[in-house]
């Protein structure tokens, strides 16, 4: 679709606009936008860092009295490989060595909870063309974990059942690889 107001480039914004039932679509290239006034262009893009580093800060109003003081040491808090600060990893919007998850492991759940919608693991996606193989292998896994925690149990009558799940699920890992 061409822009409906220079009529050269491909229109790339799409305005709909509703006044009094009146309905309204204006189709714009970047350009015209910006002329237009629809649009404010910075004068250099996003960088991932300062994406990132804007996902970092914290507003400290929002902050309880504990909570500022926490955010206070945090700021202080240093990396004992590279010397850098999380105020600093919080300014770059990354870490500048892996010493840094160590030192900064605990004050960057509440970053990792942004981020990841609540969550403080990112679990990642599986590729389909290998993803039946992987589940295959975490159920086993999780049956371990479940048949670890029933001998710590003493339920040893689960354990066997579980440990013979294992066992065929394995067997026929096996014979799929074959």
């Amino acid at each position: 679709m061409q822009c409906s107001e220079c009529g050269k480039r491909t229109a790339t914004l799409h305005f709909t606009q509703n006044i009094n039932g009146q309905k309204s679509e204006v189709h714009v290239c970047d350009i015209c936008a910006q002329k237009k006034g629809y649009i404010q262009q910075k004068e250099e893009p996003y960088s991932i860092q300062e994406l990132l580093s804007g996902l970092f800060h914290f507003d400290p109003a929002s902050f309880d009295l504990q909570s500022k003081e926490w955010l206070n040491q945090s700021q202080q808090l240093e990396c004992p490989s590279c010397h850098m600060t999380f105020q600093e990893f919080q300014n770059e919007g990354k870490f500048g060595c892996a010493g840094c998850y160590d030192t900064f492991h605990d004050r960057i759940d509440q970053i990792f909870r942004k981020v990841h919608s609540g969550n403080t693991q990112h679990n990642g996606k599986i590729p389909k063309r290998i993803g039946h193989q992987l589940h295959k292998q975490q159920e086993i896994l999780e049956y371990r974990r479940k048949l670890e925690q029933l001998v710590k149990q003493e339920e040893f009558e689960e354990a066997a059942v579980i440990r013979d799940t294992i066992k065929q699920l394995e067997q026929k890992e096996m014979e799929d690889d074959a």
